[in-house]
């Protein structure tokens, strides 16, 4: 039986991973850092992480922290993958992270050439920003009386659950190096993306879109993050929220 361990595996993407690789004839292993039997820190490495990789056939990399640490996380998985003879690594990372000069980008590509030059069998899988992302800046800017957004800025969300399919499918193959991207069914503008969010909130805000500067707000004003061309997704913004909304009415 073959054996997939899911890094992140109880996070936004690596929990939805886990689900559908569950349904298949493999054994599952989830490691995340407070996941037992497989609670490790990737950014301290050391015998727990040796223990979690031993006997798997193909990681799936979801573990990732905006704050910090993700290289150092994977020079210790790439190092014990490769003491534990693992043949495939899958690597989910962001469309525009060779495009965009914002910190977070750069660590992502940063893992994608370490994987890329570890010698192991890899794939790597870069998809557009999630549904769930959106709606935490859209929260988090909707605090104000007045939501100040980017101008001139768009984005392409896709829902969650279609990247877990795709990551699913590609783990339960070979390594296939760097595969097509996965975008959202639209390009939106931030303002629509917004509205959309305040109608179905039922919250009243003003909307004012404001030019930054700086070369990573110009490289997102450019749409290097996009990837109309890859619009592969089907849920779309509202359809996320409607959904939620009605998680939300059944106390879900």
């Amino acid at each position: 039986m073959t054996t997939i361990l899911v890094t992140g595996g109880t996070g936004t993407l690596g929990r939805h991973v886990v689900e559908r690789l569950r349904t298949g004839a493999q054994e599952v292993r989830v490691l995340s850092r407070h996941s037992q039997p497989y609670a490790v820190d990737l950014r301290r490495g050391g015998s727990a992480l040796d223990a979690a990789v031993t006997g798997v056939d193909t990681i799936v990399h979801c573990a990732s922290a905006p704050r910090g640490g993700d290289e150092e996380a994977a020079r210790h998985l790439v190092t014990a993958a490769r003491r534990a003879g693992v043949g495939h690594l899958v690597y989910i990372s962001i469309v525009g992270v060779d495009q965009v000069p914002f910190g977070y980008y750069r660590t992502k590509f940063a893992v994608e050439r370490l994987i890329e030059e570890s010698g192991l069998g890899w794939t790597v899988l870069r998809a557009t920003q999630f549904h769930d992302l959106v709606l935490t800046l859209l929260q988090g800017l909707g605090k104000a009386p007045v939501m100040l957004l980017p101008a001139r800025v768009k984005d392409q969300p896709i829902e969650v659950t279609e990247v877990a399919d795709r990551l699913a499918e590609l783990a339960r193959g070979g390594p296939a190096g760097r595969v097509a991207d996965m975008g959202g069914p639209e390009v939106r503008t931030l303002e629509s993306l917004a509205r959309s969010y305040l109608e179905s909130t039922g919250r009243r805000r003003a909307v004012l879109k404001v030019p930054l500067r700086g070369a990573a707000y110009r490289a997102f004003r450019a749409g290097g993050h996009l990837a109309p061309e890859h619009a592969v997704g089907k849920g779309t913004f509202e359809e996320f929220l409607a959904a939620r909304a009605e998680r939300v009415r059944a106390g879900r």
